[in-house]
């Protein structure tokens, strides 16, 4: 018999909850705080645990980089003059969560104790998401910044459940059909062995030592970092040092939890909304859209990747979703589940679709440059090899950027500004496909079995499955990318 409660309400389980939020800074926390306040009136208090940052302290953080986006309109509008009652209820925290107890032991003991007393959950979304990374960062954020919050959850006398946010792409590059399981401390996806996160953090340390002792500048001293979390994570078999400090994210609050209730979400490739707040909200570039913006742009004229691969891609608001009802469905069960939020399983979004979808958006709707040129994209020319894209790239750009430089050579440098740009287009494409191979020739499907079943748990008919829906089913993936995804990306990316 299952253990799991037959229909969950989320509502009922947000009523008087007290819940902290680390990261809620990040493209998912915006969206994940702004659902909480919008459709829980009742919760009782909302800790938003955010660093101070250059001259802006915690508070005006929250107030610029989450409140005073656009995404909160919604917000505003329904509680209108009430909207103070609603924002009593966030208490912003100044911490962070890459030092030891993050750095709450550094706060009024008041407001830590309040905290420890009172806390019911703790959702931890915090994470560097840059591929290239500097290793100390990654590795401080994604993998030691979840044991804080761990440890700091199992301090607080009635957390009944922990969520961590990671990302299905933990796997790495493995094809077929990658289940919802957790990683052991010290597993490996290559069979290496010996990978141990406290001797990790001994290598992060010894090398930031000896840069400094050679006295390198910080611009060196950055690329090494960024360098050294690639080869550490080419030694057991991830692609890049942010799938690797995330899978060693996983497996140190795996291993540590003891009987606390973890629940880790791993999402695919999170776009702009689907629905809500309102369709289109996006912040930043992810994977999918450098192709998207390069293309828009004008600065890329090929799409590398296989056609018959999928993009597993999945919109925000379905993450924030899953992860509430997740938290009312798991609360005090003392056990770990893991949820891929992905669409590669029930409706997989093609690769071939791509070029198709972008090609018709920007013809109908070019982009205008800042100097108000209208950039006119041409149809794309399809690479479906790695080999074909260097033939191409030879071709098309290092062979006439050679005979660009020597002509500037020979014209005394008359052509300099021509030729800088022209290499600076090479670098940009040569940087976006060696960090975006991996997810372009990818033949992984992401098994969703737990979060299909965390579905059932809604009742069938009413409130609760429209509000907090997570079917990739429901998605028409050409209306959303031509009607929501891109015109979101135009409007709050393309710069």
């Amino acid at each position: 018999m299952s253990t799991e409660k037959e229909v969950v309400s989320v509502l009922q389980y947000l009523d008087n909850k007290t819940i902290l939020v680390i990261g809620a800074a990040g493209f998912l926390g915006k969206i994940f705080v702004e659902k909480i306040l919008r459709v829980a009136p009742k919760v009782r208090k909302v800790y938003l645990l955010l660093r101070a940052s250059g001259e802006k302290t915690a508070t005006e953080r929250f107030n610029d980089e989450i409140l005073g986006k656009d995404l909160f309109k919604v917000v505003k509008e329904k509680y209108g003059s009430n909207l103070n009652d609603i924002l009593e209820k966030v208490t912003i925290v100044n911490g962070d969560i890459c030092l030891d107890d993050m750095g709450l032991n550094k706060l009024d003991s008041e407001l830590e104790h309040e905290m420890v007393q009172q806390l019911d959950a703790i959702v931890n979304l915090a994470a560097t998401t840059n591929f290239d990374e500097r290793y100390d960062v990654a590795l401080g954020i994604n993998t030691l910044g979840a044991a804080n919050a761990l440890n700091f959850s199992k301090r607080c006398a009635k957390v009944k459940v922990f969520v961590h946010v990671s990302t299905a792409y933990v796997c790495g590059e493995k094809p077929g059909l990658i289940t919802e399981t957790p990683y052991r401390m010290g597993e490996t996806l290559n069979g290496a062995i010996g990978l141990d996160i406290n001797q990790e953090k001994k290598l992060v340390k010894e090398k930031l030592s000896q840069l400094q002792a050679t006295g390198a500048s910080p611009e060196t001293i950055t690329q090494a970092m960024k360098d050294f979390g690639h080869t550490r994570a080419k030694v057991y078999g991830w692609p890049n040092t942010y799938v690797f400090t995330k899978a060693m994210g996983e497996m140190i609050v795996g291993a540590n939890r003891e009987d606390m209730s973890l629940v880790i979400i791993r999402p695919s490739i999170v776009t702009s909304t689907y629905k809500e707040p309102f369709p289109g909200w996006t912040e930043g570039i992810r994977t999918i859209d450098s192709l998207a913006v390069g293309y828009g742009t004008g600065k890329l004229t090929c799409f590398l990747g296989d056609l018959n691969a999928v993009s597993d891609v999945i919109p925000a608001d379905m993450v924030v979703n899953t992860i509430l009802v997740s938290m009312a469905a798991q609360a005090a069960r003392q056990k770990e589940t893991i949820y891929h939020v992905s669409s590669s399983m029930r409706n997989p979004f093609k690769n071939e679709k791509m070029p198709e979808i972008a090609y018709r958006y920007f013809t109908a709707k070019p982009w205008t440059n800042k100097e108000g040129k209208v950039v006119r994209v041409g149809k794309i020319e399809i690479l479906g090899s790695i080999p074909s894209f260097h033939r191409y790239m030879t071709m098309h750009y290092v062979l006439p950027l050679k005979g660009l430089e020597l002509l500037n050579m020979v014209l005394c440098k008359s052509l300099e500004k021509k030729f800088k740009e022209l290499h600076r287009k090479i670098n940009y494409v040569w940087r976006l496909v060696d960090l975006y191979q991996p997810y372009l020739f990818f033949y992984g499907v992401f098994d969703d079995t737990n979060t299909e079943k965390l579905q059932k748990l809604l009742p069938v008919t009413g409130m609760e499955t429209e509000i907090f829906y997570f079917d990739p089913k429901i998605i028409d993936w050409d209306n959303y990318f031509v009607y929501t995804h891109i015109p979101g990306l135009v409007k709050y990316v393309f710069k």
